[in-house]
């Protein structure tokens, strides 16, 4: 029996991306299948507070299981930052260019450039109950880009026990490490308990 769960998202290669994850035992549906094409407003000051934000929006609206993800990149040597802002930190315009740029202006002279990836992913079930599920990868960021695959901070980000960017390794092998997949992981558990 295949499942119907929403992914609030408007991103169709994420849609595809996470339906390969989880496999065919969920039928996935994104906001556009659902008749939602407005903006959800991120407003939250935590990864946790939009993900449930932007899931509780879709679950008003239709009354049935969905889940939301946020994710941001948090460098210990800008505070955490970019954090929730990570989309948008160069800017309203959320350019990958700018963000990159500006993180590296920032990060020049630093001895520490460590850093992680966050991935929350909120669920909310068909009776409104909530659920978190993490995943997070550790690494550095280096002092300029390398590679071409990914998108947002992947040329900058070297994953620890790597010699090599995000935007060096191939979709495939960047999926079975990453903190969405990690946090996919968690909730693929929850969701088909052995």
């Amino acid at each position: 029996m295949t499942n119907s769960l929403i992914f609030a998202t408007g991103n169709r290669h994420k849609l595809d991306e996470v339906q390969s994850f989880l496999g065919d035992s969920f039928a996935l549906s994104c906001l556009k299948d659902v008749g939602i094409t407005e903006d959800i407003p991120e407003t939250a000051d935590t990864l946790e507070g939009n993900a449930l934000q932007k899931a509780l929006y879709v679950y008003q609206k239709c009354g049935c299981a969905c889940f939301s993800d946020d994710t941001g990149l948090e460098i210990e040597a800008l505070n955490g930052e970019p954090g929730v802002h990570s989309a948008r930190y160069a800017g309203i315009q959320k350019n990958d260019q700018d963000n990159v740029k500006k993180v590296l202006d920032l990060l020049q002279g630093k001895e520490n450039r460590r850093a992680r990836f966050r991935t929350v992913i909120a669920y909310i079930d068909k009776s409104g109950e909530s659920r978190f599920f993490e995943g997070e990868v550790r690494g550095t960021i280096i002092e300029s880009c390398h590679g071409t695959e990914g998108f947002g901070y992947d040329p900058v980000f070297m994953p620890d026990g790597y010699d090599c960017t995000f935007a060096e390794l191939s979709l495939h092998e960047k999926n079975k490490i990453s903190h969405r997949a990690r946090a996919l992981q968690k909730f693929l558990l929850f969701l088909k308990p052995s």
